[in-house]
């Protein structure tokens, strides 16, 4: 009985990728300066409610002014979200 041939595949190569430049410019650099600005104020903010023994920086807040400083916190992660 005769032999088949074996059938070689042709070799499969990729084809070749193209590269393209990727824009990080998102036009959005307000954000990260922004978002950094309210983290910094919020804790500032509680760390001299703590300092002062509750004196600064609005007396009239009282415990309230945790809540301000965690407002802005909370502030900057909402800001965070525009971040690209």
């Amino acid at each position: 009985m005769p032999k088949s041939r074996i059938r070689k595949k042709a070799e499969f190569t990729p084809p070749a990728a193209k590269t393209t430049a990727i824009k990080l410019d998102s036009g959005r650099s307000w954000v990260a300066p922004l978002m950094l600005a309210m983290f910094l104020i919020g804790l500032a903010w509680i760390v001299t409610f703590y300092v002062t023994s509750g004196d600064m920086p609005i007396d009239a807040f009282g415990n309230w002014n945790i809540v301000v400083g965690f407002g802005f916190i909370a502030a900057g992660f909402v800001v965070s979200t525009q971040w690209k």
